[in-house]
C-alpha cells in the first residue's frame, strides 16, 4: 500500500512539473509578441503627437522666415493692438485683461531697454556694456536682455491671448477703469524714470547704430609733377 501511494505521489508530482513547464514555455513564446505590441504602442509616437510636432515645425519655420522683416512684423502687431482696443471699446469691458496686458508689455519694454549684464552687479562699473563716447574708443554694441525678435514675439502672443480672453465672460471683472488708467500712467512714469537714471549712471544707450566706417579720398587720376 505504501509503495502504491508513493508511486501515485510521484506520478502527480511529475504531471504537475510537466504542466508548469508547458505554461512557462507558452508564456515565454508569447512574450516577444507582447514586447513587439508594446513597442508599437509606446515606441512609436501617436498620430496626435505627429500632428502637433508637424504643426510646431511649420510654426517655427514661419517665425524663422519672418525674422528679417521687422517692419512688417511690428506693423502686424500694431494692427492687432488696434483691433483689440476697438473691441474693448465696443464691448465696454475686460478692463482687467487690458491692464494686465499693459503691465506685461511694460515689463517686456523695460527688458528690451536693459543690458544683458546689469552694470550694477559688476565689481568694476567701467566694465559695463556702455557705448563709446569718443571716436578713438573701441566699438562695443549694445546687447539687450530681451532681443528685438523675442520682444515682438512675446508682445504679439500677449495680444492674441488677451483677445481670446475677451470671448469669455469669466474674465470680465467689473472695475472702475479710470483708476487702472491712472495707476498704469504712474507706474509707467516711475519705471521709465528709474530706467533713464540707470542709463545715465552707467553711461549706456539702448540703441546701436552700427560701427562707424571711414572712407578715404577718391582717386581722381591726376598726377602731380615733382
Amino acid at each position: 500500500m505504501r509503495s502504491r501511494a508513493a508511486a501515485r505521489r510521484g506520478a502527480a508530482a511529475e504531471s504537475d512539473t510537466a504542466a508548469r513547464a508547458v505554461c512557462s514555455s507558452g508564456f515565454t513564446d508569447r512574450m516577444p509578441e507582447g514586447d513587439s505590441a508594446g513597442e508599437s504602442i509606446h515606441g512609436k509616437p501617436s498620430a496626435i503627437g505627429n500632428f502637433f510636432k508637424r504643426l510646431g515645425q511649420i510654426y517655427q519655420s514661419w517665425l524663422d522666415k519672418s525674422t528679417p522683416f521687422s517692419a512688417v512684423r511690428w506693423t502686424v502687431t500694431v494692427i492687432l493692438t488696434a483691433l483689440y482696443m476697438i473691441r474693448v471699446y465696443i464691448l465696454q469691458g475686460w478692463y482687467i485683461v487690458t491692464y494686465a496686458l499693459g503691465i506685461y508689455h511694460l515689463n517686456l519694454f523695460i527688458a528690451f531697454l536693459s543690458p544683458k549684464v546689469d552694470p550694477s552687479l559688476l565689481d568694476d562699473p567701467d566694465e559695463g556694456p556702455e557705448l563709446p563716447t569718443n571716436q578713438n574708443e573701441e566699438f562695443r554694441p549694445f546687447i539687450r536682455r530681451l532681443p528685438e525678435f523675442k520682444f515682438w514675439h512675446s508682445a504679439t502672443k500677449g495680444i492674441i491671448i488677451a483677445m481670446i480672453c475677451t470671448f469669455f465672460e469669466a474674465f470680465n471683472v467689473p472695475v472702475f477703469w479710470p483708476i487702472l488708467v491712472m495707476y498704469f500712467i504712474m507706474l509707467f512714469c516711475i519705471t521709465m524714470k528709474r530706467q533713464i537714471k540707470h542709463m545715465i549712471k552707467y553711461r549706456y544707450l539702448p540703441f546701436t547704430h552700427g560701427k562707424r566706417t571711414y572712407r578715404g579720398k577718391e582717386d581722381t587720376g591726376k598726377t602731380f609733377a615733382s
